[in-house]
């Protein structure tokens, strides 16, 4: 029998296809349109979701089922010792806690539901780090241990291109937001291991970049062990269907911090869903070594 799985969600970026090349398993998130359920990776595509969102339609988040988690879980430990699971960060979603409480239904040292709150890219690098540590022999309280020891080594930097979303959501005043609009702000929110935060205002898109890549750099030099030869972070961009201004952004974080290999995706649907299209993010990870 196969000793650790890993498991997570689509908010990691990862779909079934990109994640079996890593033999890591996906749930896929569950979201509400028009009082339909639809599947991300599933029965709800980018382009679907963008449509169903910039026409107006309302989306609602959700969790996974209980019963989908636990059937997934199931099938999995039929042919692994324990399994490793990284949802989505507890400070944005309750799939995490749901998943802790359904995790003490297995019998001890079965199922590890890993809390490192991160999300997209970040996300996706914990299940890299996962999957890293898994090949290296590591037990899966050994992987939990250093995921949660690790877990506030990442930041994640957004510039949204307009307040309508977060304003539709609830999260700014409708004054807020028009003030927004007539002054052309560029909001730059931030996610440092919790919610989704105000950073900075910016007026341009130039200025908004450029405060993401100083914050960036000053949490390099300051929080994750400087800028060394030995590169001792991942770079990654991220993007609400904004991929052609995202490789722009890359090549200037590469000329600005140069020598790092950078990744690029999409943020997900569960962040697109409050910041609507046109967004732009920078973030990192500390490398476990």
């Amino acid at each position: 029998m196969n000793k650790v799985a890993i498991v997570t969600d689509t908010n990691s970026g990862l779909t079934t296809k990109t994640a079996s090349a890593y033999e890591v398993y996906v749930i896929s998130m569950p979201f509400m349109i028009d009082q339909n359920t639809f599947y991300e990776d599933v029965d709800l595509s980018k382009e679907d979701f963008y449509r169903n969102l910039t026409s107006g339609v309302t989306i609602h988040t959700s969790q996974p089922s209980p019963a989908d988690v636990m059937e997934l879980w199931d099938k999995i430990l039929l042919e692994y010792e324990s399994l490793i699971y990284i949802p989505m960060s507890s400070g944005l979603s309750s799939s995490c806690h749901t998943a802790m409480m359904l995790a003490k239904e297995y019998a001890e040292g079965k199922i590890y539901v890993i809390d490192n709150q991160r999300i997209s890219v970040t996300q996706r690098q914990s299940v890299l780090d996962a999957v890293m540590l898994r090949d290296q022999g590591k037990s899966a309280e050994e992987i939990k241990e250093i995921l949660l020891a690790t877990k506030f080594d990442s930041s994640i930097y957004i510039m949204l291109d307009t307040l309508d979303y977060l304003k539709k959501g609830g999260r700014v005043t409708p004054a807020a937001a028009a003030l927004g609009t007539v002054f052309k702000l560029k909001p730059v929110l931030q996610i440092q291991g919790q919610k989704l935060d105000a950073f900075a205002k910016a007026r341009t898109l130039t200025q908004a970049k450029t405060i993401m890549m100083t914050a960036i750099k000053s949490d390099i030099e300051k929080r994750f062990g400087g800028l060394t030869e030995e590169k001792q972070v991942w770079l990654e961009i991220a993007h609400t269907e904004n991929e052609k201004a995202a490789k722009v952004l890359r090549d200037e974080l590469q000329e600005f911090l140069p020598g790092y290999d950078i990744f690029v995706d999409h943020l997900p649907f569960s962040i697109a869903c409050h910041i609507g299209p046109g967004s732009l993010a920078i973030a990192c990870c500390k490398k476990i070594l």
